[in-house]
């Protein structure tokens, strides 16, 4: 007979797939820009400016659903997620030949935005709210299916191009569709846990009032730079460095660095322990990626630092957020949405301090040596939490009336 907790590991698997859809909506339409500009006449301004539509608008649902996804409920905000990003990808396609080209390429982005900032929103505290014996573990998990995500969509599609040509791009965009299609389907299935029942959770207003969420917030915002400012940059590095073709720089660089982060966290979700030591080891190994990546003298060994830094970088995302749910576990969805919106603030901030920092020294290099900055504050904030923990743990159990 399944117990509880079994019938719930088809709701993990759903979510497994809904980072597969998260990772597709965030690199699929960067590798079709340059398509984008030949076959449908944009400029790279146009370019840049869905970039920034896509950034905004993933921003403005996490803190817009902070509080909304408690009161529409989390299975109809879930299976709306899913759609969205379906419409919005196969949109990449449909919309530029229904509307002016850049003007339906806007309308698929924004689509596709809200699909994943609702599934950044919502997945998280989903899993958690599961039963499970070792959470810390199963949202490591969890986090994985990014990185095997973000992997496949620049192996495949870099793949199908190759085999088929960049004439078939609509193509490539209707067969991503169909994983958060199906997933939608899927969701309207499997159980829901809410991560807290209503009026459990704790107000908005106590929870940003706390030190210690502030911490977070500021752990998250390092975790997410620490890990895109040398992800974002990793293609064009082992391009400069080594002087590969565009296409061996993104499996070099971005691919390689996500599967490499993919598989630190699936290792600590199979043999993790003691996760804050985990945190503070993966975070110091990090400042040695950035170093190397900075000062070694052969591009070989930089461009080594640049893929082990993945592998560093891994469980600070989601071991934040275990910390997080074990410290405040009356946080809720509120909690989820601000921290994911603190790591996205953090994820762009930080790739263009390396940039503007590379661009004002004219060397990338000297640019990924501020970067080191980001894993080294992380290394001392959590330094600092894992020693005055015991006192807000009892704090927070015990709170004053």
């Amino acid at each position: 007979m399944a117990t509880y907790s079994d019938i719930f590991r088809f709701t993990r698997l759903a979510c497994y797939v809904g980072y597969i859809t998260q990772a597709i909506v965030n690199n699929l339409s960067p590798l079709l820009f340059l398509i984008y500009q030949s076959s449908l006449g944009i400029s790279m301004q146009e370019v840049t400016l869905l970039i920034t539509v896509n950034f905004g608008v993933q921003l403005f649902v996490d803190l817009a659903f902070a509080k909304l996804a408690d009161k529409i409920g989390y299975r109809i905000c879930l299976i709306g997620a899913h759609v969205c990003a379906a419409v919005g990808l196969a949109g990449l396609m449909l919309f530029p030949r229904l509307m002016p080209a850049f003007t339906g390429l806007i309308t698929a982005t924004v689509l596709m935005a809200i699909g994943g900032g609702l599934i950044e929103v919502l997945v998280s505290p989903t899993v958690e709210a599961c039963p499970s014996p070792n959470k810390e573990k199963q949202m490591s998990l969890l986090h994985s299916f990014y990185c095997w995500g973000s992997a496949a969509v620049v192996a495949l599609s870099t793949g199908f191009l190759a085999a088929f040509g960049s004439l078939d791009w609509g193509i490539l965009c209707l067969i991503w569709a169909c994983v958060p299609l199906l997933n939608a389907i899927f969701f309207g299935f499997v159980p829901v846990p809410s991560p807290a029942a209503e009026g459990e959770s704790m107000p908005v207003k106590k929870l940003v009032l706390s030190p210690v969420f502030w911490l977070f917030v500021a752990l998250m915002a390092l975790s997410g730079a620490a890990e895109q400012s040398m992800s974002q940059w990793a293609s064009t590095f082992a391009e400069s460095s080594l002087g590969v073709p565009k296409a061996v720089g993104d499996m070099l660089g971005p691919c390689l660095f996500a599967i490499l982060m993919g598989t630190a966290r699936l290792l600590y979700a199979k043999f993790g322990k003691r996760l804050r030591l985990c945190l503070i080891l993966s975070a110091s190994l990090a400042v040695l990626c950035y170093l190397a990546a900075w000062l070694s003298p052969v591009p070989a060994l930089s461009l080594a630092g640049c893929a082990l830094c993945g592998f560093a970088v891994g469980i600070l995302w989601p071991g934040t957020f275990s910390n997080a749910s074990r410290t405040l576990p009356k946080g809720g969805t509120a909690m989820f949405a601000l921290l994911a919106l603190a790591g996205d603030l953090g994820g762009t901030l930080g790739p263009t301090v390396v940039g503007a920092c590379a661009s004002a020294l004219g060397e990338l290099q000297l640019g990924l040596a501020f970067g080191l900055a980001f894993p080294a504050l992380f290394v001392i904030l959590m330094l600092l939490f894992t020693k005055r923990e015991p006192q807000k743990g009892k704090q927070l159990e015990n709170p004053k009336p």
